[in-house]
């Protein structure tokens, strides 16, 4: 009898948790992202959406180092100074990827099974984000984009992650450059705007690319902009991990350490994106409050 009534009383009181969280949109609005994120089995479309980027991006480096051996051979720092931009996106494990992967130097076949490799990683990510965004968004099924026109989003898609790359190494070797030469605070606050904002915009076409056209576009604006500050909010603190807690620690030593560092650091990226995304479900649907136990 003791334990029922204890069972009881704890259930009266997360019934009473649960109201008052549906009456403060404070903390109504979390808990239904969290409850979409379950609903749409998160976890999963984050893993499937890891594998794919790292499938494209671990050979995607090779070559990158290949193709800049070659034609760098002759201007090394420029080399460097190139690889380091391209990396910036890994503050944490940066330099454990420059220091382990390399070049092919003459191996034709090696460089051409990259590039396989690349091609069909980066197709999978491209329809993995499409089934992720189709779905987040609850597109049925009949209504998604079918073949031709889902591998000529594919290709959009992978068009804009190219294009992103490109935009991250200008701008990072911009503020390399300007970090040499006197510039006004106004000016680096300038540069540090330009950089939210072309990042924006570059995930924006990218969700536009990768969603049905049922979804309005001004409905991705917010998804943008959340997972751009989730993106550079994690540059920053990858950036201060490196420098100050990892400055005088021995870590990810090997080929293993990096692999799991990588799929890590990826995973945590896909993750952010997902919930960006899913808040502006939750948004643009209010499909808020939402109890914590329907």
């Amino acid at each position: 009898m003791k334990g029922m009534a204890f069972l009881s009383r704890l259930r009266a009181l997360a019934d009473r948790v649960d109201r008052f969280q549906q009456r403060h949109p404070v903390l109504a609005f979390p808990v239904a992202v969290y409850r979409e994120l379950q609903d749409m089995k998160a976890g999963y479309l984050g893993a499937m959406l890891t594998f794919f980027a790292f499938v494209s991006l671990f050979p995607l480096l090779l070559i990158l180092t290949t193709v800049l051996g070659a034609v760098l051979r002759s201007n090394p720092k420029l080399q460097q100074d190139v690889l380091n931009s391209a990396l910036v996106d890994f503050p944490v494990i940066g330099d454990q990827l420059k220091n382990n992967i390399h070049d092919f130097g003459r191996s034709g076949p090696a460089l051409a099974i990259s590039i396989v490799v690349t091609s069909i990683g980066a197709l999978g990510l491209a329809n993995a984000a499409q089934y992720a965004m189709n779905l987040l968004w609850g597109v049925p099924e009949d209504r998604r984009p079918k073949f031709p026109q889902s591998w000529l989003r594919s290709v959009g898609v992978i068009g804009t992650m190219g294009l992103g790359v490109l935009s991250t190494t200008a701008l990072t070797a911009l503020g390399e450059w300007a970090s040499g030469v006197f510039f006004t605070i106004g000016l680096r606050l300038a540069l540090v705007a330009a950089s939210f904002v072309l990042t924006a915009l570059l995930f924006w076409l990218g969700m536009r690319t990768a969603t049905a056209t049922e979804v309005d576009a001004r409905d991705l604006r917010l998804g943008a902009i959340l997972t751009t500050v989730f993106w550079q909010g994690l540059q920053y603190l990858g950036g201060f991990i490196a420098a100050h807690q990892l400055a005088h620690a021995s870590t990810l030593y090997g080929v293993f350490g990096l692999v799991l560092g990588l799929v890590a650091w990826i995973y945590l990226q896909a993750r952010l994106t997902l919930i960006a995304v899913t808040s502006d479900v939750v948004r643009a649907k209010r499909t808020w409050p939402r109890s914590l136990f329907d």
